[in-house]
């Protein structure tokens, strides 16, 4: 007895082939500066604030204003990842896996672009003219743990001052290259519903940023994910607030996929999946850390 292969049938099996849970690729690309490098390492360059002097008489030497210069640096890396497609594997699936297998090379990708960004947020940058000097984050520009006396997690006092710090530093951020975004876990956002519940104002807008109805509070946009960095022997997750122009994503080649039959593998179809970056911070008074406890 024959046996013929619908359209029907084949769609059939494509609905029963599951994306596994992971984070779909980058949630933090389009909330930074980016862009195109070449070579191994990247510079970028810093132009710092000038003071106006007054002019006391007509005909007056014209002033000498040294305008502060400096340049940030980032070291691109290599990411790859690849798999084979038996020929007899699409026979075996009864659809052809190739297209799913570059997907979920894509979404790897993406996630190691967060990657970058994470570790750049508030990690070390790099300064000076060979972008050798080493920059840590200042402690001003971080938010403790126990901001009321003892650890806690997100409140609405931690996001007032990292807020703040913003407007202390005299970030403009009306300029659209300036605006506010904060990344954290589901876990800050369960204890920002928590601590909010007095207010129902407040309460009744972070429900609606929670529930995706809106993705802004107190002039964030919130941006979940969960690689933020967490101490395993502390509980305290490391989130982050920040200016878009505050850190730089550099691509040397953005995420590219070739596909290709290998003779010497039965003619298995090759995916293969590569980018290259890296990420800086571009200036501390841009990036605030907020340090939240997620002990149970």
């Amino acid at each position: 007895m024959s046996f013929q292969i619908t359209t029907a049938f084949v769609e059939q099996y494509k609905n029963n082939i599951d994306i596994l849970s992971q984070q779909m690729g980058s949630k933090l690309r389009g909330a930074v500066d980016v862009e195109t490098v070449t070579g191994d390492k990247a510079f970028f360059e810093q132009i710092g604030s000038v003071d106006a002097e007054q002019k006391t008489s007509r005909h007056a030497d014209s002033p000498y204003t040294e305008v502060p210069h400096s340049r940030r640096s980032v070291t691109v890396a290599d990411f790859h990842c690849g798999d084979y497609v038996d020929k007899l594997d699409k026979f075996k699936m009864l659809i052809d896996p190739t297209s799913e297998y570059a997907q979920a090379f894509a979404y790897a990708l993406g996630r190691q672009i967060d990657d970058f960004i994470i570790e750049a947020s508030i990690g070390t940058a790099y300064t000076g003219h060979t972008g050798a000097t080493a920059t840590a984050l200042p402690s001003g520009q971080k938010v403790a743990v126990n901001l009321s006396g003892s650890n806690e997690g997100l409140t609405i006092n931690k996001l007032i001052a990292a807020k703040s710090l913003f407007g202390q530093n005299d970030v403009d951020v009306e300029n659209p290259r300036n605006k506010l975004y904060f990344a954290w876990s589901q876990v800050q956002q369960d204890d920002l519903l928590k601590t909010t519940q007095v207010t129902s104002a407040d309460y009744n807008s972070v429900k609606a940023l929670v529930q995706g109805s809106i993705n802004s509070f107190m002039g964030f946009e919130f941006k979940r994910t969960e690689r933020l960095e967490l101490s395993s022997s502390t509980d305290i997750r490391e989130c982050f607030a920040w200016a878009r122009s505050g850190i730089k994503l550099a691509l040397n080649a953005d995420i590219q996929t070739e596909m290709e039959k290998r003779a010497d593998k039965s003619f298995a179809m090759y995916v293969y999946t590569c980018m290259s970056g890296g990420a800086t911070r571009m200036e501390e008074d841009k990036v605030v850390q907020v340090s939240c406890d997620e002990s149970p």
